[in-house]
């Protein structure tokens, strides 16, 4: 279910920016801004894909919170996809 969420996510992603809705402002350092990449496969393979450095960061990033922050406790969720196990808490529930 949460992989669900995260494909719906990712293609409501490559909708708005094929619509050409990007964030402003700059990237990195250097100067590039989030509309001097190509979207879609082009951001990877592309003559004008991110780097590979910073690819790696983003795996890390999303390794790091699949093993840490979204983890299931098994028997405390009240429905199915009910990953609130106390690593973030707004105190909306």
């Amino acid at each position: 279910l949460k992989h669900g969420r995260i494909c719906q996510l990712a293609f409501l992603g490559q909708i708005v920016t094929r619509y050409g809705v990007h964030l402003p402002g700059d990237i990195d350092y250097a100067g590039h801004s989030f509309a001097s990449y190509p979207s879609g496969l082009a951001a990877i393979f592309g003559p004008d894909a991110i780097s590979t450095a910073a690819i790696a960061q983003i795996v890390i990033f999303i390794g790091l919170l699949e093993t840490g922050v979204m983890k299931d406790v098994y028997g405390t969720g009240e429905f199915p996809g009910d990953f609130r196990n106390g690593a973030l808490d707004f105190g909306w529930d």
